[in-house]
């Protein structure tokens, strides 16, 4: 059975965990850094970017979770996530992980109370899911690697860059376990 790590820092965790298992998988909450070296892939959660960077650096993640992607291992990035994974994101100077190839726009669909649900087509993965966007980022432009695999209002929400993978919305937050379940079957392959 595949360990799958959550960043225990912020956002929805025990969720995440949840979705991790109902896949199929064995979910781990990662908290120190030392424990990537036990798990075969890694979700970085929704929350607010700045202060999970905040907190990256806090617990001296950063270079260990860059080393974790660059030796290959499987990374979800979801809301947040997806902005950490970014190489170039609207208005600021620096990325924070810059594993993937894309320019990401944050807050994109508005703020908290603009948060909605969706239906969107997960190309290769489901014709319908319920997505869950609550102060989504979005992605404005991919890199020639970068497979789009869900846009919304023609705006990118899905992307895959190889044995990266990251969604704008919260697929933990429902009970359709697709995308995860797409994402155990990567950290197996």
């Amino acid at each position: 059975m595949v360990k799958i790590g959550v960043l225990g820092l912020q956002g929805a965790v025990r969720e995440h965990i949840r979705s991790v298992e109902a896949s199929g998988a064995e979910g781990i909450i990662i908290k120190y850094k030392e424990q990537l070296a036990d798990i075969d892939g890694l979700i970085i959660p929704g929350g607010e970017s700045t202060t999970m960077r905040r907190l990256i650096d806090k617990y001296d993640f950063l270079d260990a979770l860059m080393d974790f992607g660059q030796q290959g291992k499987p990374i979800f990035g979801t809301c947040a996530g997806l902005i950490l994974l970014a190489n170039n994101i609207a208005g600021q100077a620096d990325a924070h992980l810059a594993l993937m190839d894309m320019k990401v726009e944050r807050n994109a669909f508005g703020r908290q109370r603009e948060s909605f649900e969706a239906e969107v087509e997960l190309e290769g993965i489901a014709d319908s899911f319920e997505a869950v966007f609550i102060r989504a980022p979005y992605i404005m432009e991919v890199g020639p690697e970068v497979e789009v695999l869900a846009t919304y209002q023609d705006k990118i929400v899905a992307a895959r860059q190889g044995h990266y993978l990251c969604s704008a919305f919260h697929p933990e937050l429902t009970d359709d376990h697709r995308l995860t379940e797409y994402f155990v079957k990567m950290v197996e392959k």
